[in-house]
C-alpha cells in the first residue's frame, strides 16, 4: 500500500498532542472516573481533541474514532473502507503514576486490517511509525533507525506482561507451550515497540482491551516482522468488530 496521506503530517498533530500531555504531566493534576469506572484526565482529553482536529482538517472524508469522544457518547463511523482510530493515551494509569510509559496512539484502519500505526513515547521521546506494510522505524534523537523483531533465544523467550493489568493465571494459560527465559512488567502499547524493535519476544495480554489499545501498536509489530494472534483460536487480529472489543490477545515477534 502506498499512504495516500504524508506521514510528516500526521507526525506533526502526534507530537503536539505528546506535548500538550507532558505539559499537563509536569502539573499537579486531577483523575477522573468515566462510566466504565476506567480513568481520564485533562492529558487525555487535550491530546484527543488535537489529533481528532487535525485529522479531520487534513483529511475531512475519512472517519476518526477517538477513545474519548466514543466514552462520550459519540457513535462510531465505521462505514467507510477506511477509518483512523486514535487512543490519546494508551496506560493513563501509567500516566497517572507518572512512571513514563504511556504512549499516543493514531493508526489507519483499512477495511479489518491496521495499514498504518505511529506510536509516541513523550517521557522517553520515542517516535514508532510505519513507512509501508513491510517497514517500520523509530525515530528518536533526530535518527531513524529501521527496527526487526529477532529470533528467539536458545534459552526461551523474554515476554512483557501488563505493569497494571496482569492477571499471572490467564497469562500462564496463554503462554502454555512456550519456553519462557524471563518476564518483565511493561505499561501500556510501548510493549509491542519493545518486541518490534527486538528487546522481547511476546505479549500475553491477560485481560480485555479495545481496538483503540492495539491497533497502531500492531501494524508497528507487523511491519517489523511479528504479529498480534487472538490468544485462544492463535489467528491474526482483526479489525473493526462489534463494539470495537478485543479478544484476549497474544502479541509475538515471529509469526505463529
Amino acid at each position: 500500500m502506498s499512504y495516500f496521506f504524508n506521514v510528516e503530517d500526521i507526525k506533526k498533530i502526534i507530537l503536539e498532542a505528546g506535548k500538550a500531555i507532558m505539559d499537563i504531566y509536569a502539573q499537579d493534576f486531577m483523575v477522573y472516573e468515566k462510566a466504565d469506572e476506567s480513568p481520564v484526565t485533562d492529558a487525555d482529553l487535550a491530546s484527543e481533541q488535537i489529533i481528532y482536529n487535525g485529522l479531520k482538517n487534513l483529511y475531512p472524508d475519512i472517519p476518526v474514532v477517538g477513545e474519548e469522544h466514543t466514552a462520550n457518547g459519540e457513535e462510531p463511523d465505521l462505514s467507510t473502507p477506511y477509518f483512523w482510530l486514535v487512543d490519546p493515551i494508551d496506560g493513563t494509569a501509567d500516566f497517572v503514576k507518572k512512571n513514563g510509559e504511556f504512549t499516543v496512539n493514531i493508526a489507519l484502519i483499512e477495511n479489518d486490517t491496521p495499514v498504518f500505526g505511529m506510536v509516541y513515547v513523550p517521557v522517553a521521546k520515542e517516535l514508532y511509525y510505519t513507512c509501508s506494510i513491510h517497514q517500520a522505524v523509530l525515530e528518536k534523537e533526530g535518527k531513524v533507525i529501521e527496527i526487526h523483531t529477532r529470533k528467539v533465544s536458545n534459552e526461551g523467550y523474554t515476554v512483557l506482561n501488563s505493569r497494571t493489568h496482569c492477571d499471572q493465571t490467564v497469562v500462564q494459560e496463554i503462554l502454555s507451550g512456550f519456553k519462557i527465559k524471563e518476564q518483565f512488567p511493561c505499561g501500556s502499547s510501548w510493549k509491542f515497540c519493545k518486541i518490534a524493535r527486538g528487546e522481547a519476544d511476546l505479549y500475553p495480554c491477560s485481560h480485555h482491551t479495545k481496538e483503540w489499545d492495539t491497533a497502531a501498536a500492531h501494524a508497528v509489530l507487523k511491519a517489523a516482522g511479528g504479529d498480534v494472534y487472538d490468544a485462544n483460536t492463535r489467528l491474526p487480529l482483526k479489525y473493526r468488530k462489534e463494539g470495537l472489543k478485543n479478544p484476549i490477545i497474544l502479541s509475538s515477534g515471529e509469526i505463529l
